[in-house]
């Protein structure tokens, strides 16, 4: 699902990132402020068929789920490059339509702590890719395993795990899992130095 073009107000465009868009936005902007979302929290619920996997051994990628809250990266796009912006979002987190184009509203983390209303992907539950809630093991094991187009699964999570403690916070379930492909990979490269 993606909006329309009249579901974009005029002026500048506000974009949410909270995975791999914190450490790669891959567009222009104007400025970049810490930010949360209510109602939605960050999920490694997809199963990745292109940029961290194959539909054969999928990887898991984030995406937005219903409950809780997400701290992320709010960036603000010049109204001049709004529609391109867009254009390159779908191109690349709409590939096999997981993703639902919705507008949020989040709280800017800055002085004025202003609500603004934000472009954000949010998982479809009932999307065959949906992964729901897996275990730490079957995060693990797919993670371990997951190479797409966009590169190593592992590389990913520990990209991700590394722009959320450079804005100062900490994601519980990402953390555990980064710490799990740590311990896993320490005895491949041991092996390696043979």
């Amino acid at each position: 699902m993606i909006l329309k073009e009249t579901e974009f107000s005029p002026g500048d465009l506000w974009v949410f990132g909270y995975g791999s868009l914190m450490w790669r936005p891959g567009f222009d902007f104007v400025e970049r402020v810490p930010a949360r979302l209510i109602g939605e929290h960050r999920a490694l619920c997809v199963y990745s068929f292109v940029h961290r996997g194959t539909p054969e051994k999928p990887g898991l990628v984030l995406g937005l789920d219903r409950g809780g809250a997400c701290r992320g990266i709010a960036f603000r796009v010049a109204e001049r490059n709004r529609a391109a912006t867009v254009a390159y979002l779908r191109a690349r987190e709409q590939v096999t339509s997981v993703y639902r184009e919705v507008k949020r509203s989040v709280w800017l983390q800055n002085e004025a702590r202003q609500r603004v209303s934000a472009l954000a992907y949010v998982v479809d539950r009932g999307h065959v890719q949906y992964a729901g809630r897996l275990s730490p093991a079957e995060q693990l094991r797919h993670v371990l395993h997951g190479h797409g187009q966009s590169g190593v699964n592992r590389d990913y999570v520990l990209a991700t795990v590394k722009a959320i403690e450079a804005e100062g916070f900490r994601d519980q379930q990402l953390h555990r899992l980064a710490m799990m492909l740590h311990e896993a990979h320490a005895p491949l490269a041991a092996q390696g130095n043979r």
